[in-house]
């Protein structure tokens, strides 16, 4: 069932609560049909992104000051990890401005014991996401594997690995 039967049927529901006049449900399917209409599945992407991208420059930070020290010659491994960095941070640049222009807008982040949390408005929505700490370890690692040159052909999304359409 695709979104738009989704819509219809919601929609022809509504019409159904009101003309018999219940007025629980008919709130409860408005209420469905308002989360239905907010944020896309590009918005979340987005705001996933800018989260976990300022993650994955810490870590190439961290690993560079690691390699520098322990290393004895750091220099081959520094170059690839600034290439990795300059990149990433060329895609946060993106992000942010992609956010702008659609009216997105990440107000709070917090960090919890289960992951990380961030409220933000979406075109006049105030929404919630969390990322669990697994999910963040995975997704970074992944990203973190693309920036540095790595082939991830091995790893599915999740449309893919669940055979979602």
């Amino acid at each position: 069932m695709n979104l738009i039967t989704l819509d219809k049927l919601f929609r022809n529901t509504i019409d159904y609560f009101w003309n018999v006049g219940v007025e629980y449900e008919y709130t409860f399917l408005l209420e469905v049909m308002r989360f239905m209409h907010r944020a896309e599945s590009r918005d979340n992407m987005l705001v996933k992104s800018y989260l976990l991208l300022p993650m994955i420059l810490s870590a190439f930070e961290r690993d560079s000051a690691i390699l520098s020290t322990h290393l004895r010659t750091p220099a081959p491994y520094l170059e690839v990890l600034g290439t990795a960095a300059a990149v990433a941070t060329t895609d946060l640049r993106d992000v942010r401005a992609e956010m702008r222009r659609r009216g997105i807008k990440v107000y709070e982040q917090n960090r919890l014991n289960t992951g990380i949390e961030a409220k933000y408005i979406c075109r006049g929505y105030h929404e919630r996401m969390l990322l669990l700490n697994d999910i963040v370890a995975a997704q970074a690692a992944i990203h973190m594997r693309r920036y540095l040159g790595l082939d991830i052909s091995s790893f599915k999304s999740y449309e893919e690995q669940f055979q979602i359409k």
